[in-house]
């Protein structure tokens, strides 16, 4: 199993970026796929989730608006289109896995993890 994030990088206050997500190694539209990400000093923390069984949209208050997820099934890859950011979205993000399709924000209930892209918001 493997989750290979990549995209990440400095970017200006009001930038954009797009993260990739690459998924390998289990059933991929089975899994509800969510970004993560964590800030040096803070707790890991939910930014947007796309559910498996309903195909919905999650998302954090602090992003909403400004991000978008998506996937492209055949590829096995979900995305994070990420608008008009700002310096508190400096952080690594996570790509994650889970199947119980509930506790979208409790990072025990993923099973599988990504290693992180670094984000850096510069002002």
């Amino acid at each position: 199993v493997q989750l290979q994030a990549s995209g990440g990088g400095l970017v200006q206050v009001g930038g954009s970026l797009r993260l990739s997500c690459a998924a390998s190694g289990f059933t991929f539209a089975d899994y509800s796929m969510c970004w993560f990400r964590q800030a040096p000093g803070r707790k890991r923390e939910g930014v947007s989730c796309l559910s498996s069984s309903d195909g919905r949209t999650i998302y954090s208050d602090s992003v909403r608006r400004r991000f978008t997820v998506s996937s492209d099934n055949a590829k096995n890859t979900v995305f994070l289109q990420m608008n008009d950011l700002r310096p508190e979205d400096t952080a690594v993000y996570y790509c994650a896995a889970q199947m119980i399709g509930r506790d979208y924000w409790r990072p025990n209930a993923y099973t599988y993890w990504g290693q992180g892209t670094q984000v850096t918001v510069s002002s």
